[in-house]
């Protein structure tokens, strides 16, 4: 059955959240170029292990990349780290490892890359030694490094895990929709950067604050746009449930849904058809601006 706008309004959050989103023109997903890199290097990575391309490599690794900005614009790879679990500690030798990283896994990722590395960057793989991973030696992603599921730290998130927990959490569908608000100002062409903040409070409906922010890269005062996306989105927490449909949303993905969040990230997917990450509201928002 369908909620009238009265039901949704009597159906408060549980927990008290505040909630960020983020969006930027620095790469055609709108999201940050570090994480947006690290995302496809670690793919990669596991395209290379899965295939037996690399047999010796074990399912875990880590990647971040270095971007030196300028006017917060990316100019230039500083540096990439990279640790990946071998079957062997000793096997293959480090110069080995680094030549087969390299060949496999970065320069196929960065020759499609808006930003490649050059004879500046710094290319670390496994830079301290042999890499000890897998769950004998730590706990693993979901639930503790919520920077990665998020924006890498160019920006403010929740600091809340999104996997890991109901999808009716307002701190894991709020950051969704504010995410989704921030994408479609950036798709609007009214922003540049837009980070979005929500903030909830246990028995209530609508979130007793909203902010939009663009840091300086909109033509349109930050309270103009925050006062567009209370008069364009429903920030209630039953319209939201309804808006993207979480509850529905594995039966309609019978290979999986959000078992698939879990790794790179919850946003800037294009593997996946994801609500919050849609822009039909762009068109709207920028007709309405009269930019």
């Amino acid at each position: 059955t369908t909620l009238s706008s009265q039901e949704i309004d009597r159906i408060p959050v549980k927990n008290q959240a505040t909630v960020f989103g983020f969006a930027c023109n620095q790469t055609p997903e709108l999201m940050p170029f570090p994480i947006w890199l690290a995302h496809k290097l670690t793919r990669q990575l596991t395209t290379v292990r899965q295939n037996n391309i690399l047999p010796y490599l074990m399912p875990d690794g880590r990647v971040q990349v270095g971007v030196n900005y300028t006017d917060r614009t990316p100019e230039n790879i500083h540096s990439l780290v990279i640790h990946v679990h071998q079957q062997t500690p000793a096997k293959p030798d480090q110069k080995t490892l680094y030549r087969d990283i390299m060949d496999t896994v970065i320069k196929p990722v960065c020759e499609s890359s808006i930003i490649c590395p050059d004879n500046r960057t710094k290319i670390l793989i496994n830079p301290e030694g042999p890499y000890l991973g897998g769950p004998v030696h730590h706990s693993g992603l979901t639930g503790r490094k919520s920077a990665i599921d998020t924006y890498g730290e160019y920006t403010r998130h929740s600091g809340k895990a999104l996997s890991g927990k109901d999808p009716s959490r307002i701190d894991r569908i709020g950051a969704y929709a504010a995410r989704y608000v921030a994408k479609n100002f950036v798709a609007a062409g009214l922003a540049g950067e837009c980070e979005v903040m929500i903030s909830y409070s246990p028995g209530l409906s609508r979130p007793v604050s909203l902010m939009v922010q663009t840091m300086g890269t909109s033509p349109i005062p930050d309270e103009k746009l925050t006062q567009m996306a209370q008069e364009h989105f429903d920030f209630r927490f039953a319209a939201l449930l309804k808006k993207f449909n979480l509850r529905h949303l594995p039966a309609n993905n019978p290979k999986g849904f959000y078992q698939k969040l879990a790794a790179y990230g919850h946003f800037g997917r294009t593997d996946m058809d994801l609500p919050w990450e849609k822009t039909d509201m762009a068109n709207i928002l920028k007709k309405e601006s009269g930019v």
